[in-house]
């Protein structure tokens, strides 16, 4: 009998446990998560109420609004030969218009100051006004390629577009203050009030500005049409002639146009004259209502812009 085979046959089995890999530790350690990088983390969330029309985002980005304002500024005036004089150009050869076909032939009174400032006082108001709102009214389509690459508050486009124009608004001025000394018209303390209106009719001109802006990313009738309701406006405006030769059952029609107490304001400051209160709270009223509604009417059609442009 083979004792070797039988031994190995009958042997006991192991009774010991089996052996298992130890359970995987799924967190990283200790060394990797003191090496991550501390990046900021960006959360975008709804807007919790109507109210919440990103000032903070605009206080956030008050320098690109300044590189935007200094951008148009120099794409506005590049490559002509004259520059900067066209700010004072086109009121300049209006007024000149104005004064021979209204204040001679037409024989409008203005408030006993000679005609050519009188015309000269309320187109600068306007001409900033209108020029103004065609270039923020154009600006977000004007700057398709920057709106679909980054993220920035779009309320800055229109918004510089507004502030160049105040650039231009300033060198005019230097016009008028050259026409009053030869004209011998001299300046009351009226002139300190004379920035409050400045700011109304920024404010107005941002207002209206902003609205049609986005419009005119839904709409490209804008481009079209605003033109002509600019020129339209004009006449509805005392720019070429005074409030007071209008009949009175026309004058709260005429007040109702926000333009006309900022204008009139402008001009008794410059001038002395008294301040037309009615007409002056029914352009601030109706600024500030314009201005809110239009942020608001931005702000919600501003999530489309990069879809739609």
């Amino acid at each position: 009998m083979d004792l070797t085979a039988s031994e190995s046959t009958h042997a006991p089995k192991s009774t010991a446990p089996a052996q298992t890999d130890p359970p995987l530790n799924t967190e990283p350690p200790a060394s990797a998560l003191r090496t991550l990088p501390d990046n900021p983390v960006v959360i975008i969330e709804p807007r919790k109420s109507w109210v919440a029309l990103g000032l903070r985002d605009l206080w956030a980005y008050r320098e690109l609004l300044y590189f935007l304002t200094w951008r148009d500024i120099r794409v506005r005036y590049k490559q002509t030969l004259l520059g900067a004089a066209w700010a004072i150009i086109q009121p300049l050869a209006t007024m000149v218009i104005f004064t021979l076909f209204f204040g001679k032939i037409a024989g409008i009174p203005s408030n006993g100051v000679p005609y050519p400032i009188f015309a000269f006082a309320g187109l600068l108001p306007w001409t900033f006004f209108s020029n103004a709102v065609t270039n923020s009214g154009n600006s977000l389509v004007g700057n398709s390629n920057l709106i679909t690459k980054v993220y920035f508050p779009r309320m800055t486009i229109p918004g510089a577009a507004v502030c160049a124009g105040l650039v231009d608004l300033a060198v005019a001025f230097l016009v008028l203050i050259g026409l009053m000394i030869y004209y011998k018209v001299a300046l009351t303390w009226n002139i300190l009030v004379l920035p409050v209106f400045v700011t109304l009719i920024a404010l107005l001109a941002l207002g209206v500005g902003m609205w049609m802006s986005a419009l005119n990313v839904k709409y490209r009738d804008i481009r079209y049409a605003l033109p002509f309701l600019i020129q339209l406006l004009m006449f509805l405006s005392p720019i070429i002639y005074p409030s007071s030769i209008v009949p009175e059952k026309w004058r709260l029609i005429l007040a109702l146009n926000p333009l006309t107490g900022i204008i009139e304001g402008f001009r008794a400051s410059l001038f002395g004259h008294e301040f037309n209160r009615f007409t002056l709270v029914i352009s601030i009223v109706a600024t500030l209502i314009l201005l809110i509604y239009a942020a608001y009417a931005f702000r919600r059609m501003e999530k489309v812009f990069a879809d739609i442009i």
